[in-house]
């Protein structure tokens, strides 16, 4: 069993795409990733340990928060698999492969071509670098039956 933690962008079902193509190949692999509720993400300090009046705090409550479930599953995966989306920057995805990068973990990042540049430090800690889910699922199945079909 591969244990695959699923970083980045939280809005587009990217996650779902990859479990429903690797159980269609029956791949044996848990899967695990954060919270991906943006508003519970956003708002899981102030609403449980009280408002902040300024934003600061509240995001610096709720990104503590976030961090703990976010190490222990990065801690604990095998792979990591880090999406960068085209709507927004993902700041936290490149923190997540940075921090599986400092724990020796393989990584496989996902974006298109336009964001290459920006992102080649994150490129170049990654096992490989794929441009949509079916490239990633080609390379889980590859990784677990040795199979290119």
């Amino acid at each position: 069993m591969l244990n695959v933690y699923l970083s980045g962008e939280i809005h587009s079902d990217w996650r779902n795409e990859i479990i429903n193509l690797c159980k269609n190949e029956n791949l044996e692999i848990s899967f695990s990733s954060p919270i991906t509720n943006h508003e519970a993400s956003d708002n899981c300090g102030i609403d449980i340990l009280g408002p902040e009046e300024n934003n600061f705090w509240k995001d610096n409550k709720g990104a503590k928060i976030n961090s703990i479930k976010t190490r222990k599953a990065i801690k604990d995966c095998d792979l990591v698999i880090v999406k960068f989306g085209d709507k927004y920057k993902q700041w936290n995805a490149a923190f997540d492969a940075g921090f599986a990068s400092a724990l020796n973990k393989s990584i496989i990042v996902i974006h298109n071509d336009e964001h290459q540049h920006a992102l080649k430090e994150v490129d170049a800690a990654a096992s490989a670098v794929a441009k949509d889910q079916n490239q990633v699922v080609r390379i889980l199945k590859y990784i677990l039956q040795g199979s290119l079909k």
